[in-house]
């Protein structure tokens, strides 16, 4: 309990310095370590133990620890001793740098035979990913819940309280047995993506956790604290897991053919843009017609309060899709590409052929500002096929702009948007 102690003592002493989980990091990373195939715990030799019992803490130690601390550092910031990025998420060009740089700095490592080394950039990944999906670091910029504690007063006994601390704190283990690692790409640049990507997906699965946690403290109920802080760590676990077998993977240049099969084309569909700040749209992104709201992944809304799946008519009938946004006019949809992975970006753009029958829109795809493809679709048109390159494009860009008199029934669709290796 030695490091949980003086984490909550930092908490406390130093409002700058905020941890995500404390003791339940071990957990997570142990049981991120377990489900490893054997050929990865064999080659990571004793550094299998290190990385659950002090590697994963590093970034969280840099200031008592610091023959360690200089695999918490990047280079860019070299006068920076606490990364707060390792901590607490902001937007994702940063985030995904510091994935990427921790990463590539493992697997160099690993190449140049020295484990020990990426054994402990490693660490710091992990820590990474597991704060962000820390109950803990939910709220941007409410770290301590002093406002959501106004959303959800607390009891008369919790008043006073600073929420960061019981919420991520607990004593508990954490098993995954049985998940499989999932390789997040053959390059560095594509794995940090990926691994970005799943973050996003480990983010918000911690945020369903944070008000019953909440509620439960309240309660005095702590096996239902344990319940839902469980619920979170076991997905970071997994996330922690697919990104040491990556590096791991990516190092000892080892991978199986259907692994890299299953990457040869990605569905962004489910993707956070750019422009959803923090993982969910900011009011500037709201639009009134042809509905209120922003845009949906999965679904249109129809008529502001209606959930419908995405419909498009391909050749001569109607096809439902899973994989697709439905957006406003004039509301762009950015999503930040890796370098030197994807040469094709394939979309099938339409309006609904029920809602937006009346419609008239133009569909643009763009790649850092150039127009790559362009096309105006009438509602009663069916779903046109769009297809450019983007070898060198670092932000892929999807607008749609009313060419019509009706407004009301510009119901767009970007459906099966996928980027594909050369």
């Amino acid at each position: 309990m030695k490091h949980l102690a003086l984490a909550t003592l930092l908490v406390i002493t130093t409002p700058s310095l905020v941890f995500g989980w404390g003791e339940p990091h071990h957990a997570i990373t142990r049981a991120a370590l377990e489900v490893l195939p054997a050929w990865q715990k064999d080659a990571l030799g004793a550094e299998w133990k290190h990385l659950g019992d002090s590697y994963c803490m590093i970034p969280d130690h840099v200031f008592t620890d610091k023959e360690n601390a200089k695999y918490a550092k990047m280079e860019s910031a070299p006068n920076e001793v606490y990364l707060k990025i390792l901590h607490l998420p902001t937007q994702q060009p940063e985030y995904l740098e510091a994935m990427r740089y921790f990463m590539e700095k493992a697997v160099v490592a690993l190449r140049n035979g020295r484990m020990g080394d990426a054994a402990r950039y490693m660490g710091t990944v992990c820590h990474q990913v597991e704060d962000y999906g820390s109950p803990a670091h939910t709220v941007p910029g409410d770290n301590m819940f002093t406002l959501l504690q106004q959303f959800l007063p607390p009891t008369d006994a919790m008043k006073g309280q600073l929420m960061h601390g019981p919420i991520e704190n607990g004593d508990f283990k954490v098993s995954i047995e049985g998940y499989k690692p999932q390789l997040l790409g053959t390059t560095v640049n594509e794995a940090a993506w990926r691994l970005m990507h799943r973050v996003h997906e480990e983010i918000i699965n911690a945020r369903s956790t944070t008000v019953p946690i909440m509620q439960a403290l309240y309660r005095e109920e702590q096996e239902s604290v344990v319940k839902h802080q469980l619920r979170a760590a076991t997905m970071d676990a997994q996330v922690v897991a697919d990104a040491v077998y990556t590096i791991l993977c990516l190092g000892m240049q080892k991978y199986a053919a259907e692994e890299q099969a299953v990457l040869k084309e990605v569905p962004i569909g489910s993707f956070f843009p750019l422009e959803a700040a923090s993982l969910y749209y900011p009011q500037s992104q709201f639009f009134s017609s042809p509905n209120w709201g922003h845009a949906r992944s999965g679904v249109i809304l129809a008529g502001g309060n209606k959930e419908m799946p995405l419909k498009l008519c391909v050749g001569f009938s109607n096809k439902e899709y899973k994989n697709g946004m439905s957006a406003g006019m004039a509301k762009s949809l950015t999503f930040l590409l890796p370098k030197d992975v994807y040469a094709r970006f394939t979309v099938l753009a339409g309006l609904h052929p029920e809602l937006g029958a009346k419609g008239r829109i133009e569909f643009t795809v763009s790649g850092d500002g150039k127009v790559l493809t362009t096309v105006i679709l009438n509602g009663s048109d069916p779903a046109k096929l769009l297809e450019c390159d983007v070898t060198i494009v670092s932000e892929l860009q999807l607008m749609l702009t009313s060419r019509g008199v009706d407004s009301k029934s510009n119901y767009a669709i970007w459906a099966e948007p996928m980027l594909v290796k050369p």
